[in-house]
């Protein structure tokens, strides 16, 4: 039951995440792409979805960009913003773990209490932080919207690691230096990750070969 409305009430299905996990032969979770613009988030997050669809996995990547055409497309660029796209992603993210689906996301999510406050969301475990760990040097070497050179010159204000701070992960599961590795070796430590927690099965390696 709802705190704020006592006539909204939480339905249990019968088709239960335990149920779809053990026909989809992989555990569900919520890898959660961090770093700076240009770090390399979709990127890793669309190659990773890729290496794990042909293992046969259900998948779904949650883009920053693609969000803000629908679910956030009425929020704007502000601290306030920033965080309510963030706890939208959040509550989007834990519906799909529900559904059984190996949720990826690819946000800046510049603010460390934000990315906490979704980790608090899910049950221990089945959060896995990606830090994307580009210097800002490399980001902005990158620019691929020009977005670091309109900030330099001020054209565009509150851009995260120019005059909007970047808060990095106090303790991820995996930290990738995506400046230096190249993008197949970082994939293989998502998924060496996604292997050393129970999440992938013996079973998928076996059908994919």
């Amino acid at each position: 039951m709802s705190a704020d409305n006592p006539y909204v009430i939480w339905h249990n299905a019968t088709v239960t995440r335990e149920r779809r996990e053990r026909q989809n032969n992989h555990r569900a979770c919520v890898l959660w792409f961090t770093g700076l613009s240009g770090s390399g988030k979709s990127t890793l997050a669309h190659a990773a979805e890729e290496a794990l669809h042909q293992l046969g996995c259900r998948t779904f990547v949650l883009d920053g960009d693609n969000v803000r055409h629908g679910l956030s497309s009425n929020l704007g660029f502000s601290e306030e913003d920033r965080r309510e796209n963030i706890r939208r992603i959040g509550e989007a993210a834990k519906l799909m773990m529900e559904a059984g689906i190996i949720a990826m996301t690819a946000f800046i999510s510049p603010f460390r209490s934000d990315r906490e406050a979704v980790r608090k969301l899910m049950p221990h475990g089945d959060f896995l932080e990606i830090y994307c760990s580009a210097s800002l040097e490399v980001c902005e070497a990158r620019d691929v919207k020009g977005l670091y050179k309109k900030a330099r010159a001020g054209i565009i204000k509150n851009y995260t690691g120019i005059d909007s701070p970047y808060e990095p992960p106090d303790k991820p599961e995996l930290i990738i230096d995506t400046g230096k590795m190249t993008l197949s070796d970082s994939v293989a430590e998502v998924l060496s990750l996604m292997r050393r927690r129970g999440i992938l099965t013996d079973a998928l390696d076996s059908e994919a070969s």
